[in-house]
């Protein structure tokens, strides 16, 4: 009996999915947005005169809940407005396969052709896909525009991923002062170690080291902070 060849068996990564672009962009948004509101807000009330205890945490909070729920609803407006154009134009291939069979199948002949398939046999693999319709549709829409509907995005799953992990990044910059212990370097030093770890596990499905991803994000992250700490104290002297 002749052994069949050996069939490779490995995963990938999710890279399409609804939940992996808004869950890493809303956590680095929530640390570096947090952080650089608190260093602000920080700085603003020390040279101003005012409780920075409070002030901190009252404006921490904000951003924490203001910045979670912006993130949601621009997820689910954008993914579900992608989804939709997507959709649209999906259809409009169906209804061309409907109406215009021949020169779908010719069309689909000759983008495998230009992948190096013969022609006679580019040919009978159009034809013989075109004989169910829906797998038709499925493979020019891969073809022409790189999805399908099983690809799509979910809206609401964007949006929770955003609005957790954003929640959650923006949280430990605010730890310190919740904890009772409202020191702002450590709320830097604590959101620098997230930024860091948030970009070396991104890096895993990236062709970055970890240890370049890591130190990019706490880099920018770190300007972030200093940047709106400048601002807070410049402002805070005015106001004193």
């Amino acid at each position: 009996m002749t052994d069949l060849p050996h069939v490779a068996d490995h995963e990938h990564a999710d890279v399409t999915g609804g939940w992996l672009r808004p869950a890493v962009f809303g956590a680095m948004d929530g640390l570096v947005s947090n952080v650089a509101l608190i260093a602000g807000v920080a700085a603003g009330a020390s040279t101003a005169g005012a409780d920075r205890t409070e002030s901190v945490v009252l404006a921490g909070l904000a951003g924490l809940f203001a910045g979670a729920l912006s993130m949601a609803a621009g997820e689910y407006t954008s993914v579900a407005s992608q989804a939709e154009a997507a959709q649209r134009e999906i259809a409009r291939e169906r209804e061309e396969i409907r109406t215009n069979p021949d020169q779908e199948v010719a069309e689909l002949a000759a983008r495998l052709e230009v992948m190096g398939v013969d022609d006679d046999l580019a040919a009978q693999v159009a034809a013989q896909i075109h004989e169910d319709p829906e797998i038709a549709v499925t493979v020019h829409a891969r073809q022409e525009l790189g999805v399908t509907d099983d690809d799509l995005a979910s809206p609401t799953v964007a949006a929770v991923s955003s609005f957790l992990s954003f929640s959650v990044g923006a949280a430990v910059p605010l730890l310190p002062w919740l904890v009772g212990v409202p020191e702002l370097w450590l709320a830097v030093a604590l959101t620098l170690v997230a930024l860091f770890g948030c970009g070396a596990v991104v890096a895993r499905v990236t062709v970055r080291s970890w240890w370049y991803a890591g130190l990019r994000q706490a880099v920018l992250g770190g300007a972030a902070a200093a940047a709106t700490y400048g601002l807070g104290a410049a402002v805070g002297v005015g106001l004193g």
